[in-house]
Parts: structure tokens; C-alpha cells; sequence
């Protein structure tokens, strides 16, 4: 085998292990990896079926809240969410009617919120200020009105 062959043969598989290695440590040490949809729920008893019988922002623990929210047809419920700078927040959402977006602006936070099923993403917010919530799948007629705002006091 010719020199370069042998080069370009070790700095591919370097590239991929690396990749592999990555992808892992942000799925397992991160906890970045995709829904399990190992939670369901009834999509037609949402309002009677704990935590989402009580929507809203609940503290659970010294500077740790969660977010119980549900995802309807062109709004969210609780509509405008207020935390405090620094914050642990996991939201925790189900949809009632068909699928939604979940994407907070200036964040990495960007879920997919399907009826039957609960999504959790837990972000930390460090900066105060009002961050965007839109419903970024196509819902509907009225879905480009589907907005909310997180508060970061």
C-alpha cells in the first residue's frame, strides 16, 4: 500500500471514530440523544391525566422548576411563562390535536411535540430577558399566530 493511501486511510477512520465518540458523549454524558417515546398518554384525556391536569410552572427543587405545558391548536398553555435567571427548567408537553413545534429563540432548545406522547427538554437560562416560544411544524391555517414568551427574571 502507497504512503498517502496509508495517510488517508488513518486520518478517515480518526474522523470517524471522532464522530462516533462525539455523537455518544452528547447522547449518554449530555443527555442530548432523541425522544424515547417510552411516556404516552391518552391524547383525548390530556386535561384529566396527571402532571397536565395542572398546567403551569411548578418549583421543584432550590432554583429548579418544571413546566407543565400543553400544545393546542394554535397556542400553548400556560401562554406566558415567567422563571428566574439562572433556573433549571424541564418542560414537560404534550399535544392535544395534531403535531407541534416547540423551538425557544436564542437557545438549542427545538422539539417535536406529537399527541399521545410526552416530551421532556430541560435547559438552564443564564441571561435574563424575554425569549421567543414559536410552533415551528406546520399545524394548521392559523399556525404562523402560535407564539408564546418565557420571562427570565
Amino acid at each position: 500500500m502507497h504512503r498517502y493511501e496509508k495517510l488517508w486511510l488513518i486520518l478517515s477512520s480518526a474522523l470517524i471514530i471522532g464522530f462516533m465518540s462525539l455523537t455518544g458523549y452528547q447522547a449518554f454524558a449530555k443527555e442530548m440523544g432523541p425522544a424515547t417515546h417510552k411516556e404516552i398518554i391518552d391524547s383525548q384525556k390530556v386535561d384529566q391525566t396527571k402532571p397536565f391536569d395542572q398546567p403551569g410552572v411548578h418549583k421543584v427543587g432550590k432554583n429548579e422548576y418544571e413546566v407543565v405545558m400543553t400544545l393546542q391548536i394554535f397556542s400553548f398553555t400556560p401562554n406566558n411563562i415567567e422563571i428566574p435567571k439562572g433556573a433549571k427548567v424541564t418542560f414537560i408537553m404534550t399535544s392535544k390535536d395534531v403535531v407541534h413545534g416547540f423551538e425557544v429563540a436564542g437557545t438549542n432548545i427545538n422539539a417535536m411535540v406529537m399527541p399521545g406522547y410526552i416530551q421532556k427538554v430541560t435547559q438552564t437560562f443564564h441571561k435574563p430577558g424575554e425569549y421567543l416560544v414559536l410552533c415551528n411544524e406546520y399545524c394548521g391555517s392559523g399556525h404562523q399566530m402560535m407564539s408564546t414568551t418565557i420571562t427570565v427574571k
